[in-house]
């Protein structure tokens, strides 16, 4: 008797978390739905044979994928790891892995492997203003990629990371990127003025790495790029920055439904038209608030002055002694006494030991679009003054 109780107890368990594990499986048709609606806010579509679900685990067959006004790429399998539903209805991927890639097009042969993003966050609703109706990822990354002609790699990267972090107060984005240990071979170059600069200028092989910092407040929409950087060994390191505010959720939004609209346009001209006049009133909503270009030298400027010196028949010396002095005459012409001093002077310096030369804007308070634009049409000699350049060397 108690045997019997005790089993019918157990199959009634059994049958209790069978249904219980029924109720909370995962539909791969509403996943694949709202991924789907998440790529279309930025005009592109995803379709899978079928979404094979195992867990927390969906594998989409045969995807492909479609980019606004682009051709449709075939993908492959896509397997989406620690996939969980959440409360409002959206999803959470812990990892999303692609297949590799290897494709060969009129003898070049490009391949891909590790590729993979993290953190992705699918919303319920897509297309809305706010955080939670965006899709958005935490990491991507690649392995090493690598490309191929006629059996000799032109260009390979060792691995790629990108970072996005959202604040604990959900005020806005922190990001960061790496390109590590890149690699191009122009030694294969056939054109002869080509070849003959690039190996005078010793660039038959050059390696180096890009990285890149950053930070997006979501209020005021203001986006800091600190750091953009190509770091090239026995060249050189260049370091873009630039800093806008107005960039809001609002802004990327209205962007993105004048894309939309202008990809569903049946006049592709019009639509272009149509589009290009939608980005000049959206431009309105930006300011300017700093830039800056810095170049920090790793010999690159020797080698140049002397193979631009040889083209003129003349030194490496001699071809800088020439640009210092035809600099102050060229800035003449713009009409901007200050500037020019100052641009002259961190020239002469940079060009006698080259070690950096960097350029800032940076104005006392930030300058709308509209305001740089009109500056630049009706009075371009107050452009400096208007966005607080100044031009520095070796500092």
């Amino acid at each position: 008797m108690n045997f019997s109780r005790t089993t019918r107890l157990m199959l009634s368990g059994a049958a209790f978390f069978s249904l219980a594990g029924s109720a909370f499986a995962l539909d791969g048709a509403d996943l694949l739905k709202k991924l789907n609606a998440a790529y279309a806010v930025q005009g592109g579509t995803i379709s899978a044979d079928a979404v094979d679900i195992d867990g927390t685990t969906a594998t989409l067959k045969n995807v492909s994928v479609k980019s606004a006004g682009g051709e449709s790429l075939a993908v492959g399998e896509v397997t989406l790891s620690g996939v969980e539903e959440d409360e409002d209805g959206g999803y959470y991927i812990e990892e999303a892995a692609f297949p590799d890639i290897n494709t060969t097009k009129d003898g070049v042969t490009v391949t891909a492997q590790e590729l993979t993003l993290g953190g992705i966050s699918i919303p319920a609703t897509a297309g809305g203003d706010t955080l939670d109706t965006m899709m958005l990822y935490e990491t991507a990354h690649t392995g090493p990629l690598k490309v191929v002609k006629d059996g000799a790699e032109m260009f390979s990267l060792l691995q790629s990371d990108v970072n996005l972090t959202l604040r604990e107060d959900e005020s806005g984005f922190d990001f960061d990127g790496a390109f590590k240990s890149m690699k191009a071979d122009l030694s294969k170059a056939e054109d002869p003025q080509s070849k003959d600069a690039i190996e005078k200028l010793a660039l038959q092989h050059i390696q180096g790495d890009i990285t890149m910092k950053g930070a997006w407040e979501l209020a005021p929409g203001t986006i800091d790029i600190s750091e953009f950087a190509f770091d090239f060994t026995n060249i050189g390191k260049l370091n873009l920055g630039f800093k806008i505010s107005g960039y809001t959720m609002a802004f990327v939004k209205s962007l993105q439904d004048a894309m939309k609209q202008s990809e569903a346009g049946a006049n592709k001209e019009e639509s272009q038209q149509a589009l290009g006049l939608a980005m000049l009133g959206l431009m309105q909503q930006l300011s300017f608030e700093a830039a800056q270009v810095r170049f920090e030298d790793a010999s690159i400027t020797k080698r140049a002055l002397d193979y631009a010196g040889s083209q003129q028949n003349m030194s490496g010396k001699q071809m800088a002694d020439s640009l210092k002095a035809m600099t102050p005459i060229m800035l003449a012409q713009l009409n901007i006494p200050e500037l020019q001093n100052a641009v002259s002077a961190a020239v002469n310096t940079f060009l006698d030991d080259p070690k950096s030369l960097t350029v800032k804007a940076a104005p006392e308070k930030p300058v709308p679009f509209p305001t740089i634009v009109g500056a630049a049409m009706g009075a371009p000699n107050t452009l400096p003054q208007v966005l607080g350049v100044k031009v520095t060397a070796n500092d």
